[in-house]
Parts: structure tokens; C-alpha cells; sequence
């Protein structure tokens, strides 16, 4: 019985490691998703107003990035939902996707929400307003930076959910 209580402890360190990478990689796609977002409306559209302008470089300036960025967005949506499933499962006080039966849970549910809701503004802001063309309507150009700036309210909303769901995860 001595050689399954070893083993114990090389599983249970192989599972922390295991976590601890998925983990990275949930933080590493939440900054670039969600710190590009709040970079970019905190700092890189204000500079770059100051610098250019509101001419047409700037407008060329910004829809370059846009499609630069729009790949990496992409690419932390679905690393957000593979590795955020493997973390949930992770604790014992996880009911289900969207479940409600406890706190954990419940400000869990909540955070997806939020995501499901900045997914759903992400790509109608980007399929639907910013579709690229040469000239943008002004209309779509203000409703695009509205729903920027909605998207990155609640962007700071899900890492203040985050930090709950943190405080409440009972270590495995």
C-alpha cells in the first residue's frame, strides 16, 4: 500500500501543474482580449486622436489594428471558453454551466454571462459595423466606439467577477 500512497502525491502534482497551465493560459487570453480592449480605449485611441487627428490616417490607422487585433481576440475567445471549462470543473462547488446552486456558482454564471454578452458585442461590432469598406458611415463609426466602450465596461465587470469567483474557489 506504500506504492499508491507514493503515487498520490506525483498525481496530485501533476494535476497542480496541469491547472497551473491552463490557468496561465486563461490569464494570458483574458489580457490580451480583454487588457488590449481596455488599453486601447484608455490609451491607444486617445493617443493616437492627439497625434493624427480625426482625418482619414486616423481612421486608416485604426481599422489596421482592428484587423490585427481582431485575429487575436478571436484566437482568446476560444482559448477563454476551452480553458475556462477545464478550470471550472476544477471545484467541487461547480454545479453546471449557468447553474445557480451556491455562490461560487452563481457569480461563476454571472462572469459567463458577461463573457456571452462581450462575445455577442464583439462580433456584431465587427461583422456588422466595422465591416471593412472604404468609407464608414459617421453613425457607424459612433456606434462602434459606444460599443467599444460598453464592451470594456464589461470587460472590468468580468475581472471584478473574476476576483470573486477567486475568493470563493475553495482550493482543490
Amino acid at each position: 500500500s506504500s506504492d499508491s500512497s507514493s503515487r498520490k502525491p506525483a498525481e496530485m502534482e501533476a494535476k497542480a501543474w496541469l491547472f497551473a497551465v491552463v490557468s496561465f493560459f486563461h490569464d494570458l487570453f483574458t489580457v490580451i482580449w480583454m487588457g488590449g480592449l481596455l488599453v486601447t480605449v484608455m490609451s491607444y485611441l486617445p493617443a493616437l486622436k492627439d497625434a493624427l487627428g480625426n482625418g482619414p490616417q486616423t481612421r486608416k490607422t485604426i481599422l489596421a489594428f482592428q484587423k490585427r487585433q481582431s485575429v487575436w481576440v478571436y484566437i482568446s475567445m476560444g482559448g477563454l471558453i476551452l480553458t475556462g471549462l477545464l478550470m471550472s470543473k476544477q471545484n467541487a462547488d461547480f454545479v453546471h454551466l449557468f447553474g445557480f446552486g451556491n455562490a461560487f456558482s452563481t457569480v461563476l454564471s454571472i462572469k459567463h454571462i458577461l463573457v456571452v454578452i462581450m462575445i455577442g458585442l464583439t462580433l456584431y461590432r465587427s461583422l456588422f459595423v466595422n465591416r471593412p469598406r472604404e468609407g464608414m458611415p459617421p453613425k457607424n463609426e459612433k456606434l462602434s466606439f459606444q460599443l467599444l466602450l460598453i464592451n470594456a465596461g464589461l470587460a472590468v465587470a468580468v475581472l471584478f467577477t473574476s476576483g470573486l469567483v477567486a475568493a470563493l474557489a475553495k482550493p482543490f
